[in-house]
Parts: C-alpha cells; structure tokens; sequence
C-alpha cells in the first residue's frame, strides 16, 4: 500500500507570461516502509516538492494523497493546512527551540495536541530511549553536538507516529566524519523503525547509503528513477550518467555501430563501448567513463588510449591521477582522472576503458 502518492503536480512561482514553472508534472510514490531520496542539482525542484507534500507550498495542479486520504487536489481546489497533515518533517536547520530542554523540544508537537502531560512524557522517553538520547532529556540545544541536535530533530518529527517522514537535507549541517556516522546511524533507524520517509539531498553518496529508491530531478521533472544499483550502473541519460558518480566526460565519435556496441574516436585512438540513451543518426556523441573503471598500464592493453600524466594526487587510500595532453593549438585537449594504488611517475601510460564500462550517448 502506498504511503504517498503524488499525481502530475505542477507548481509555479509568480503568475501569467513571467510565471516560474518549478515541477512540471511530477508523479511518485512512496510504500509503507520504503525510503524514497528526492535528488538533484540545485533548482530541479526537489525541495519543492518536498515543501509541497508538507503542506508548505501550493501547487498549481495535481493531486497529493497521504494513504487513503486526499490532502490536494488541483481540481477540486482541496487543500489540508500543513498542520492537519499529520506529517513528521525535518528540517535542514533542525528548528530547535533554544530556550527549551530536550524533552520539551520533543513534546512540543504533542502539547499542541492537547495531548495529556502522562501521555506526553510517556512518548517522548519512549522516543528518545529509540534515539539514545534518553539520558539527555533535560539538557538545552546549545549543550547538544551537532550529531545529537540531529536527532532531537528527528524524535521530535517522531514522536507522534506520522505515516510519513519527510527529511529536508537531514545530515547537511554536520562535518564530514560525524555525517558518515549519521547516515549509518539514520540508515539504521528508518529500517529497525519500519519507517516511510521521503528525504531531500543533493549529496549522491548519501542517497545512494539511506534510500531504497531514488528519484532524480532535472528542471522540475523526474529524469530517471530505481534502485541506487540500477542508477549507478545502468543511467538512461547522459545527465544521470554524468550526475551519479564521480566521472570522466569524452567528446567522441562514433565510427561503427552494432546494436548497443560502438567503436569510438577518442583521443586519436580507437576504443570499444557501450550505447546507451535514445538513439540517433548523428555520429557525435559524449563518452562517459567512472574514474573507478579505468585501468592503467605502462604497457599497451586492449581497448586504451595513450596519454601523458599531468599530476597524482594522495587520498589516503589510493591516489587520483589526472593524464592530460594538449591540442596543436596548446589548449588542454583530453583530460582523464583515474585511481592508482601508488604514486606514478612520469611519462605516459595507456589507460584501459572497459566496453561495458565506457558508455556512449549520441547527441540529440
């Protein structure tokens, strides 16, 4: 049974000729228990939507439904107040009261409910025991690190059962160590929880590490949406192709063709791939390749372009070395990065791109 559904929304900023069409017909859903990533560059509309489910912005047009029950409905002009939603939310900033302690934070939601003052303590040490926040309770924000402010954020979205959870860049506010910590942790809690969350991030490694599935905008509208295996491995489009992972682009052309296999120029060189995305009659295409992928050899191998090496770069676990050669007129021409297990030194390597690795989408 679905959780949430979302039915051909549009909404726009402004009105008449110099209106802003933010999402332009999005659809979706979201099953009991499943986590669902909202993904994209800046401006796609991921958080809009997101705002638009709470209740937060008005769409245009369409239809959002919270289980059975129809919260908007463009043509029927229905629209449930943000606070009748029953929707637990997140927010990027966490919105911590300061003056209040922990357990006050927790149970403000509650309170508004006209809940009990025994029933209003009960559930939020039962929540805060969940989040191992129990022996905190009676201290203020600023006593909090920023991982423990955190989860106060997400107790207090919590604490009244929602059906849904929605989560507005949870972990963007913590540091890079303490944020690998936090996804585990989140990760964790949404499965032993059984929760039904719908989050919002721009960062891929964090909704490929907590989401079931992932739905990546692109100027308002779903570019492609699966697993977070089937998004990495197998993108339809050159922007999925090119916003999942860390890549290398290639102008080529291509000089055969065999239904998903291609012989392509790059570099001056001659090399195997894959077709991917919709097909056409040109021969201009954009290669693209994970760093990852790339083998490199001080000897000639199968399916490899020769270049320079420019520079290596230590990472702690590998080094990331970037080849480079340049055009007749001196501009930079190709320019590959790929990881090695040690420093290389200079000269020129052949770098192997595997076909079923090096992806090539034809120019529209």
């Amino acid at each position: 049974m679905s959780e949430l559904s979302v039915n051909e929304l549009h909404l726009d900023y402004g009105t008449g000729a110099s209106a802003n069409q933010i999402l332009k017909g999005v659809s979706m859903e979201l099953q009991r228990g499943e986590v669902v990533a909202l993904l994209g560059p800046s401006g796609s509309g991921k958080t809009t939507l997101l705002r638009a489910v709470a209740g937060l912005e008005s769409p245009k047009s369409g239809g959002i439904q919270i289980g059975e029950r129809s919260v908007f409905d463009g043509s029927r002009k229905l629209e449930i107040p943000a606070e009748e939603r029953n929707l637990g939310l997140v927010f990027q900033s966490y919105a911590l009261w300061p003056h209040k302690t922990v357990s006050d934070n927790v149970g403000y939601g509650l309170k508004l409910r006209k809940m009990s003052s025994s029933d209003i303590a009960e559930r939020v040490k039962t929540v805060l025991n969940q989040l191992g926040l129990g022996h905190l309770g009676e201290r203020f924000p600023h006593q909090l690190s920023g991982g423990q402010q955190q989860r106060v954020a997400i107790a207090r979205a919590l604490v009244y059962n929602p059906p849904v959870i929605l989560l507005d860049e949870p972990l963007s506010n913590l540091d890079a160590k303490l944020r690998e910590e936090a996804r585990a942790f989140l990760r964790e809690l949404i499965v032993r929880l059984g929760l039904s969350a719908l989050m919002v991030t721009h960062d891929q490694a964090e909704a490929m590490a907590i989401s079931d599935r992932i739905l990546l905008l692109n100027n308002g509208k779903i570019e492609q949406q699966g697993t977070p295996q089937s998004m990495y491995e197998t993108p339809n489009t050159l922007f999925t192709a090119e916003f999942m992972g860390s890549n290398n682009r290639l102008p080529a052309k291509i000089l055969q063709r065999d239904g998903e296999h291609a012989v392509l120029q790059i570099a001056g060189g001659n090399v195997k791939a894959t077709l991917r995305g919709q097909g056409s009659n040109t021969n201009d295409a954009t290669a693209i390749i994970r760093v990852e992928q790339i083998n490199i050899s001080d000897t000639a191998i199968d399916n490899a372009i020769k270049l320079p090496l420019s520079t290596c770069m230590y990472l702690g676990d590998r080094w990331e070395c970037v080849f480079r050669n340049a055009n007749e007129n001196g501009s930079d021409g190709t320019v590959l990065r790929a990881y090695a297990k040690q420093r290389l030194a200079p000269g020129e390597y052949w770098l192997q791109l595997p076909q079923h690795a090096l992806w090539a989408f034809q120019a529209a």
